[in-house]
């Protein structure tokens, strides 16, 4: 029985991460001074973050 290929396997996996104070985080991507740049922010208290694993 033939495999299927590596490209054509769908299983996606989501993590979510939780501030602190029990907000969501969530990725953004910031526009400034001619750069993107990446950071998370937690929803509920608007703290800003460079990676989700910051906020511990």
């Amino acid at each position: 029985m033939a495999q299927a290929s590596k490209n054509s396997r769908t299983s996606s996996a989501t993590q979510k991460f939780f501030c602190s104070c029990g907000g969501e985080i969530k990725m953004k991507a910031l526009f400034e001074s001619g750069k993107v740049k990446n950071v998370a922010e937690c929803e509920k208290c608007k703290r800003l973050e460079r990676r989700p694993s910051d906020f511990k």
